[in-house]
């Protein structure tokens, strides 16, 4: 049973969560603080997905977040907030979120979206012994990881997908709307500008100079390119 961990404060909205969480299948476990949050996914290390709230006594969710990304980059994190301002949904996704759902939301839309990000987590890759080598990167399609130069660069399950997407195609224009269809899949709930956040992010990790990008190119627009001879 795929097992999911739930941080929300307010009891009755953690209940809420966790009852259909366990309806569709999930095994859940609850935190009610960013701490107990920690010591349960150390003592759950096969934790496959984590829920924070972000409005929390002691450490926030960003918080936990960012710790969790400091030791765990495969785990798939969506970011619970009942602020919708545009800056805090950036500053869930830079922290190393994979997915942002603002409340009031429907446990069909959450559930959804766990959904998904487990599928991208867990899909098999089609070359399941290559690997993609376009220097100076190489990317194992088994493994899940990504080198530079022979180096490791961490990378969340999200990020990985984003990277073999542009990989795959090399040099080709890809819009938002069709990069969010291929790796969040469609029907997905949230907004086009989700990608230029995560992109945000794989610059800062892949590029050379973030500000003067070589590798992923914007293409005013449109979306993006992979630039990668």
């Amino acid at each position: 049973m795929k097992k999911i961990l739930v941080l929300e404060d307010e009891a009755n909205i953690r209940s809420f969560i966790v009852i259909n969480l366990e309806r569709a299948g999930y095994e859940v476990i609850e935190a009610a603080s960013g701490e107990e949050a920690l010591e349960q996914l150390a003592r759950h290390p096969d934790t496959r997905v984590a829920l924070l709230d972000v409005m929390l006594p002691g450490i926030d969710g960003f918080e936990v977040c960012r710790r969790i990304r400091m030791t765990d980059p495969r785990i798939g994190i969506i970011m619970l907030s009942a602020r919708a301002q545009e800056m805090d949904k950036v500053t869930g996704l830079m922290t190393g979120a994979d997915d942002y759902v603002t409340k009031p939301f429907s446990t069909a839309e959450l559930t959804a979206r766990v959904d998904a990000l487990l599928r991208r987590a867990g899909e098999p890759d089609a070359a399941r012994d290559g690997e993609l080598v376009q220097p100076p990167f190489r990317l194992n399609l088994v493994s899940r990881t990504l080198e530079k130069n022979g180096e490791r660069v961490k990378l969340t399950q999200l990020e990985y997908a984003i990277v073999k997407l542009f990989m795959e195609n090399r040099g080709q224009p890809l819009s938002r709307e069709e990069i969010l269809d291929r790796v969040w899949g469609r029907g997905y709930f949230g907004e086009p500008k989700i990608v230029d956040v995560n992109v945000r992010r794989l610059r800062l990790k892949l590029e050379d100079d973030a500000q003067d990008p070589q590798y992923i190119l914007t293409v005013w627009g449109c979306g993006y390119k992979w630039n990668v001879e």
